[in-house]
């Protein structure tokens, strides 16, 4: 082959499963991808792709295709760069993290990043559903908690510490509990989270034996959304359980109060997971020891 042009079309089509978003985030028209990929097809003389009008899947011989040339991609790109030493990071790197955690700790620590690697081309995506790291095209992935998808690989960077809190003015209605008994007895009540509004609502998590434990508690409010159960906390309708990180600044203001410090829930597995586990780029193997780094100081 000439070159490694076409193969980068082919495998940024195959991940986005359409020609016109490929064409989008290479920043070039859809029908100049459309000639690279019949020219492609005539040179290894198979067809890759099944095209009809509303989607684009690999064939069998695609498939095959597609895995050995993101490999020799990765392979190009390292040794481009295996002597660049400390140069700086140039090219595209498209990261998807949980929303909060994006917003309390990632973007005021991102400044120094990107003063370091000007020429890094930073995609980042904030959401709190699971993305598919192929098909949406992206890099690598920050996840917290377990790993369901066996097919992905995740490198864990650590553990976050987790707190328990409420606001002042509702500790001043129901009392500092110090202890497991005066959740009850002081009649409190938590902020229930979950994805999908109508499940079972959430219990107060807490250290017991070797394990964890549950305990049912009245609920004030059952909020779907990570930014609304903080907000509820902070209004003063319930207990909260929630990361260190994005509550810190509350507690070091003073708009919360962390309560039974010996009692927290189980810290929150944080990995950053890529879909293949050879050849890792220099851009994510730099973002993962990075972002190592940003997230220490909230590790358990």
């Amino acid at each position: 082959m000439k070159d490694l042009y076409a193969l980068l079309v082919f495998a940024r089509v195959a991940e986005m499963k359409s020609f016109s978003r490929a064409a989008d985030s290479l920043g070039i028209q859809k029908g100049r991808v459309s000639i690279v990929i019949r020219g492609l097809e005539r040179e290894v003389g198979v067809a890759l792709l099944h095209r009809t009008t509303r989607r684009v899947q690999l064939t069998e011989d695609g498939r095959a295709f597609y895995s050995r040339a993101r490999d020799l991609l990765a392979d190009a790109q390292e040794l481009q760069s295996m002597f660049s030493g400390q140069a700086s990071l140039r090219g595209r790197l498209r990261v998807d993290l949980p929303t909060e955690l994006a917003r309390s700790v990632v973007i005021p620590a991102l400044p120094d990043l990107l003063m370091t690697h000007p020429e890094l081309e930073l995609e980042l995506s904030s959401t709190d559903r699971r993305v598919d790291l192929v098909q949406e095209g992206f890099d690598c992935v920050l996840r917290l908690g377990p790993i369901v998808d066996e097919t992905l690989v995740a490198r864990p960077l650590g553990k976050l510490r987790m707190t328990n809190a409420a606001s002042p003015n509702y500790l001043e209605r129901y009392g500092m509990p110090r202890t497991l008994d005066d959740l009850r007895s002081q009649r409190h009540r938590m902020v229930s989270y979950t994805r999908t509004l109508g499940a079972r609502h959430a219990c107060w998590e807490y250290p017991s034996g070797d394990g964890y434990a549950s305990l049912p508690l009245p609920t004030s409010i059952q909020v779907n959304s990570v930014q609304t159960y903080h907000a509820a906390g902070l209004a003063g309708i319930g207990l909260i359980q929630a990361g260190y990180s994005a509550l810190a600044h509350h507690i070091q203001s003073g708009a919360l109060m962390e309560i039974l410090p010996d009692l927290r829930p189980e810290p929150l597995a944080a990995s950053l997971v890529v879909a293949h586990r050879r050849n890792l780029s220099q851009r994510v193997r730099a973002f993962m020891k990075w972002i190592e780094g940003v997230l220490e100081p909230y590790f358990d």
